[in-house]
């Protein structure tokens, strides 16, 4: 087995009237994974810069789109290839509305999706607990208040 693959991404949330929604980008492989952004730590990166690296490459979306979450961290351990992998999550808001998703050649779709539809489409095991954990956490410590719908 060969050296530990390390990685990390964000998993990007928006308000919306339907509550919080996730952001999942569908993978271009054959196994079409439901995953929010994220991607190998390159040398001389942290993972915070590797999240954000991966975020603009995949989704099109730049740092100063986003507002990070401070305090939330969820570590997935893994499998591939027989090599082991680590995936670190942290969790950013998407502030600029008008900020379009765009994808790059590793994903074929993206989707808005509830919690409950973000962790059916997510389908890994790992990737769900990691959703309802940033769920948890956001309900928990960040004052959510609801949109007021202009006349």
């Amino acid at each position: 087995m060969s050296g530990e693959v390390k990685a990390a991404g964000l998993i990007i949330f928006r308000r919306a009237a339907s509550g919080v929604e996730y952001l999942l980008l569908q993978s271009s492989r054959k196994e079409a994974h439901w995953t929010p952004p994220k991607g190998h730590v390159d040398p001389g990166e942290n993972d915070w810069q590797a999240a954000f690296r991966e975020t603009e490459e995949e989704a099109g979306l730049k740092e100063e789109d986003l507002a990070v979450v401070r305090g939330f961290q969820s570590v997935l351990k893994y499998t591939v290839n027989n090599r082991p992998k680590t995936v670190v999550y942290r969790a950013a808001e998407l502030m600029n509305s008008e900020a379009p998703v765009m994808l790059s050649q590793e994903h074929v779709a993206y989707r808005w999706a509830v919690l409950e539809d973000a962790c059916d489409l997510a389908a890994f095991p790992e990737m769900v607990t990691s959703l309802w954990e940033c769920d948890s956490f956001l309900l928990k410590n960040l004052r959510f208040v609801p949109e007021v719908q202009s006349a």
